[in-house]
């Protein structure tokens, strides 16, 4: 209970410092949005017109310390703000429709990178020494070397540019009506298979070697040989006593990579125009969208720190020595 308690006091206090940083951050910014949206209509920034936008969009010059209770005040009660780019769109709507597309996107390929890298490093690690503990590390390293932006603009020039195979932009055909119907959803699938590929090559050389590492250093434990020498199934012996205690640190990557997946890749949405959060995210950095950069952090910071606490729990349950040490600390 002790354990339980301190990581939910840590919860807290955590997600108490990312929204404190959150309204801060792009305040220190320089320039000011209103007179980047008039520049960019017109030449001369008339000051009526200036007055006017920055009372539409909640510019104020009062003290600071009031700018931030007003922020925390309107985070509890779910009121974002309007973007400064889509004025007069709210910041929670912006957000709504982006997060599928990389939840969508980057949700699956990770879930698959995962498990297949996981079972992968599994094998190679039981039948250590072999053909495939030689081949398969050094060709999916090879993947995970190459800069995923430049993997993305190379498979695109040649897959969508020269033979038009796979689109090259967009996270679906803009003829279609969105929704819940084949047509749609095949052609939301045929536009992620490229950027899903990045992420996937980017990512599963990480998994195999990660957990065959693992598996490897579990092998060698004395339960383990213990085990084999009373003649325990190969089946049993790798699953449930060395794969199972293996696991533990994959965790710890599987914490980082799912908290990633509401950050989005934002080089890889950006090469492909992937309706995402990442790209939706610079966009609203160059334009100093101040309301929607704060909406897309947050939901990035709090997604990160909930799959922690989820995985400290997770680690507490699998192994009582964390549980002990946290409760100690």
């Amino acid at each position: 209970m002790r354990y339980f308690l301190n990581r939910v006091g840590f919860l807290l206090l955590s997600l108490w410092a990312a929204m404190t940083l959150n309204f801060i951050l792009p305040r220190l910014m320089p320039g000011d949005p209103a007179e980047a949206m008039l520049a960019k209509q017109a030449g001369n920034v008339n000051p009526q017109a200036l007055a006017a936008i920055k009372q539409q969009l909640g510019l104020t010059n009062g003290p600071m310390i009031a700018q931030y209770w007003e922020y925390l005040s309107n985070l509890v009660r779910g009121h974002w703000g309007d973007s400064f780019q889509y004025f007069p769109t709210s910041v929670t709507s912006i957000i709504s429709n982006s997060l599928p597309w990389t939840i969508v996107l980057l949700g699956v390929v990770t879930i698959i990178a995962v498990v297949l890298g996981t079972f992968i490093g599994i094998l190679i690690a039981w039948r250590r020494g072999g053909t495939a503990d030689n081949v398969i590390p050094m060709v999916t390293m090879f993947g995970q070397s190459i800069p995923s932006f430049w993997l993305g603009l190379i498979l695109i020039y040649f897959f969508g540019f020269v033979h038009h195979w796979f689109p090259m932009a967009h996270g679906a055909s803009d003829s279609l009506t969105p929704g819940f119907n084949n047509p749609y959803v095949l052609s939301v699938i045929y536009h992620s298979l490229l950027p899903g590929f990045v992420v996937f090559a980017g990512s599963i050389s990480g998994w195999i070697i990660g957990m065959r590492n693992n598996m490897m250093m579990t092998l060698g434990e004395d339960y383990v040989v213990f085990a084999e020498a009373k003649g325990v199934s190969p089946r049993r012996l790798i699953f449930s006593y060395a794969a199972r205690n293996a696991l533990l640190p994959q965790l710890t990557s599987m914490a980082i990579a799912l908290s990633t997946i509401i950050g989005g890749q934002i080089l890889i949405e950006q090469v492909f125009s992937y309706p995402g959060i990442g790209y939706g995210l610079t966009n609203a950095v160059a334009s100093e969208d101040y309301p929607l950069i704060q909406g897309m952090f947050l939901i990035i910071a709090v997604t990160a720190l909930v799959i922690n606490f989820i995985v400290d729990m997770l680690y507490g349950r699998l192994d009582p020595r964390v549980r002990r040490r946290g409760a100690a600390a």
